[in-house]
């Protein structure tokens, strides 16, 4: 019997995620809005045989204080669509997954980007469903207020209805193109979705012929009670918050029996924790890389990243006492519930907590390649994991030392391919390619 195979993703903003990473030694600065460095990073990660260049995204710069937000450079980055749109061009089998959200869009845009993304690359794009948690995107679309944590989601499944419905707009051979007859088009497969619903109102059909994927693989993020089942009827690829393995393992229990309760084969969804990962010749050497990177953290951009996580300002907490009883707010529980939880079972203070938090406080494996495969090989064999978001320390030498070092050994495990299987995303992440549900006949 064949051994299951790693998925890997690279999480990137559109760089590394730790705040202290553009100072480490090494590093490039400016490199979220470098254009050939980003790149060369996505052709290593080609090289390496990723599945997805995953482009993170905000709609509105991260509410920190402003001693916090002068030292970050994780508040700023390109606009995902004309970042990837570019790097398609430089690329040929690595997939494009985009950040996109349900409450500040329309979904006859998103529908219209993916889908053009997803032709530009030759069937390559993803789309990651937010709901924005960040209460100062509202701001930055003439409201006053942000949307019900609830109500986010409600919105969201009738978007995700919506998007798909546009995308089905044609048959797959709707535009015969015939020079001889001068028929271009036929319009006996074209469908008006004519959607009215409780949020979204779209006439259709998209202007664009559908994807070359059927559908962009949808990916989703969220790990609240409305995360998780959004996830289980919805995505194709869950982009998770790690944790213990225990609890990865319930996590991946959880929304795979959600899937199979809906009738969904649960094959065709990928669970994928984001894996902070630090290559070292030794496990010593990799924690002093960690301990210098997490040095060049700021305390001001520490405890900001505690309030972020929170959705309370944590600034006038005793830094040297425990966690206080923090009060539930409309930003994301999971993320909130997780931090609550990191203090209680580390006995952490309010201090430690935002020193962890400040720079990355998700999972990690901090390790040599051997040590570092070993925890992987777990997770998917454990089913905890079906492969992984991988979170760059700095760059470039943490990419170069993952793909260099962590993936050769496990290729040689045999859990990772060593050339990709197709040439689209789906294909490469082993999804099938969606019905047409109009022209079933023709797809």
């Amino acid at each position: 019997m064949a051994k299951r195979q790693l998925k890997l993703g690279a999480f990137m903003r559109p760089i590394s995620i730790h705040t202290g990473a553009w100072r480490y030694p090494g590093a490039q600065p400016d490199a979220n809005f470098n254009f050939p460095f980003l790149k060369q990073m996505i052709r290593k990660l080609e090289a390496g045989k990723f599945d997805a260049f995953f482009m993170a995204d905000h709609l509105a710069v991260l509410n920190m204080p402003v001693e916090a937000l002068k030292r970050s450079h994780t508040v700023t980055s390109f606009e995902p669509f004309t970042l990837l749109s570019a790097l398609a061009a430089v690329t040929e089998n690595i997939g494009l997954v985009a950040t996109g959200s349900t409450t500040f869009d329309a979904p006859y845009h998103v529908a219209r980007r993916f889908a053009s993304l997803d032709h530009i690359s030759g069937g390559r794009a993803g789309w990651n469903i937010v709901t924005t948690s960040n209460p100062d995107a509202a701001l930055n679309f003439g409201l006053d207020d942000h949307m019900e944590h609830a109500e986010r989601y409600k919105r969201a499944r009738e978007f995700y209805d919506v998007v798909t419905g546009l995308w089905d707009s044609f048959a797959d051979d709707a535009f015969v193109r015939d020079v001889e007859s001068g028929i271009f088009m036929d319009p006996e497969k074209m469908h008006v979705l004519d959607h009215k619903g409780p949020h979204l109102s779209v006439r259709g059909p998209l202007n664009i012929a559908r994807p070359v994927q059927g559908w962009p693989v949808i990916v989703q993020a969220g790990a609240s009670e409305d995360g998780k089942q959004l996830a289980a009827e919805t995505a194709e690829a869950v982009f998770t918050g790690g944790g213990a393995i225990s609890d990865a393992q319930k996590l991946y229990a959880d929304i795979k029996g959600r899937m199979e309760k809906l009738g969904r084969n649960r094959d065709h969804l990928k669970i994928l924790p984001g894996a902070f990962v630090v290559v070292g010749d030794s496990v010593e050497e990799a924690k002093e890389k960690r301990a210098l990177l997490d040095s060049k953290v700021h305390y001001a951009n520490a405890i900001a990243s505690l309030s972020i996580n929170l959705g309370t300002d944590a600034s006038g907490f005793d830094p040297d006492g425990p966690l206080p009883e923090i009060p539930e707010t409309n930003a994301s529980k999971s993320g909130r519930e997780r931090v609550i939880a990191l203090a209680k079972r580390e006995n952490l203070t309010v201090r430690q907590l935002a020193q962890r938090l400040g720079g990355y406080g998700g999972s990690a494996f901090v390790g040599t390649p051997q040590t570092i495969a070993d925890q992987m090989q777990e997770w998917l064999e454990t089913e905890a994991s079906d492969g992984f978001n991988i979170m760059f320390p700095y760059l470039p030498e943490g990419l170069n030392e993952f793909v260099g070092r962590v993936i050769p050994e496990l290729q040689r495990r045999g859990i990772f391919r060593t050339e990709y299987e197709g040439k689209t995303l789906r294909e490469n992440l082993g999804l099938p390619r969606p019905e047409n549900r109009f022209f079933p006949s023709a797809t």
